[in-house]
């Protein structure tokens, strides 16, 4: 039966698979290699692959062939063309909760335990709902975009034209299924921006930002790919952006990212912020998407969920401190600065936001975990201070 061979290829990536490579990398090397697999075959065992990494360190005693059935069957929406993998007695037929799913799992499997699918939930940040949170790893989420300033009534026109199933979480935030082909819909960047539901929830922080008749200076300080830059360009109505990462080849993607999205005018340069600046640049407002762990979006990238190691929390903490030190007296009098994760992580949240106010003149004006476990989204944190004088 070809599931079967499916599931002995998802079991045999498996126990090759170290985690050094992203999961979605490695499978196309995979593939690449092994051109037996039709494009059915590869659908299959991706997906048999990702949901044994999102069931995280759950039933690891289990024998892997099991184990693997049981991530299928909690992280399969439909699950009748999977029927012939199961015994009779499980219920695959028709559609079930992800409840009633788990209570037939613990059944079966009294040994199981949701907490040890996100084996760190000790270190969680305040209001984040432990057990919500564990169980969201077993869904996929789902595709978010931004419609950018202008765009809104062509957006959704052709999201009605196309029939397309998409969820409108607010006036510019769309849900869609994570496996539109949005390529061939939009022109990317100009007219939407790929970005998560709780990434685009920054807005409101950016929204406390006074505007006046000069342009506000915009520093985002670890630009990455750039989609907080640009949600401040259009949040932000007169905004002078500069831009900065470590690496060279981030600040040449966005330049092509910038130039798709229209944006000219804005000032980039190479830096590492863990290290002093040189330089006596100041800004009325220094955007700090920090490098963290990520454990907020392992939703997206479960690989990341299994093969974490728990000491990393404090070596990202550490990084996290460094990089606040050198880049909060670059505030100008009165400026802001917006501290950003996509941690749920205390230790990289909570514990770095006492550091800013133990050890710099600044106000907390909002922070909030930003919470996307019940919107099949990711889950961020935030945190605005203001300049004492």
């Amino acid at each position: 039966m070809y599931l079967n061979a499916h599931i002995n290829t998802a079991l045999h990536i498996i126990k090759q698979y170290d985690g050094q490579l992203p999961l979605a990398h490695y499978l196309k090397q995979y593939f690449a290699a092994n051109k037996k697999h039709g494009s059915k075959d590869r659908k299959n065992i991706s997906h048999l692959c990702y949901c044994w990494y999102r069931l995280g360190r759950a039933l690891k005693e289990v024998e892997s062939s099991e184990r693997i059935k049981v991530a299928l069957f909690l992280c399969t929406e439909e699950l009748k063309s999977w029927a012939s993998l199961f015994d009779n007695d499980w219920p695959v037929s028709g559609p079930l909760s992800l409840v009633e799913k788990i209570d037939f799992i613990r059944q079966q499997f009294p040994s199981f335990n949701s907490d040890d699918i996100f084996q760190f939930s000790d270190h969680l940040s305040e209001g984040i709902n432990k057990q919500e949170f564990c169980l969201s790893h077993l869904i996929q989420p789902d595709l978010f975009i931004r419609i950018r300033p202008g765009y809104e009534n062509k957006v959704m026109s052709v999201l009605d034209q196309q029939s397309i199933s998409n969820i409108r979480i607010d006036k510019n935030c769309i849900a869609l299924p994570n496996a539109t082909k949005i390529e061939t819909l939009f022109d990317i960047n100009r007219e939407i921006v790929v970005q998560d539901y709780s990434s685009q929830r920054i807005s409101e922080f950016l929204q406390i930002i006074p505007e006046n008749k000069q342009p506000v200076k915009v520093w985002d300080c670890c630009a990455a790919s750039g989609g907080k830059s640009l949600l401040a360009k259009d949040t932000l109505s007169a905004s002078d952006l500069t831009v900065s990462d470590i690496r060279p080849s981030i600040i040449h993607n966005l330049k092509q990212r910038f130039s798709e999205a229209g944006l000219k005018h804005y000032h980039s340069f190479v830096a590492d912020i863990s290290k002093p600046l040189n330089v006596s640049l100041q800004f009325d407002l220094i955007i700090c998407d920090a490098p963290c762990s990520g454990s907020g979006t392992w939703g997206r990238t479960p690989e990341q969920l299994y093969f974490f190691r728990e000491e990393k929390i404090n070596e990202y903490t550490s990084l996290q401190k460094k990089i606040v030190s050198n880049a909060i007296p670059h505030i100008t009098d009165k400026g802001y600065f917006l501290y950003i994760t996509c941690s749920v992580f205390d230790k990289e949240n909570e514990d770095v936001v006492k550091y800013i106010t133990q050890n710099f003149n600044v106000e907390i004006i909002k922070t909030e975990a930003l919470k996307g476990y019940d919107k099949k989204a990711d889950t961020m944190f935030a945190a605005l201070f203001k300049k004492v004088v």
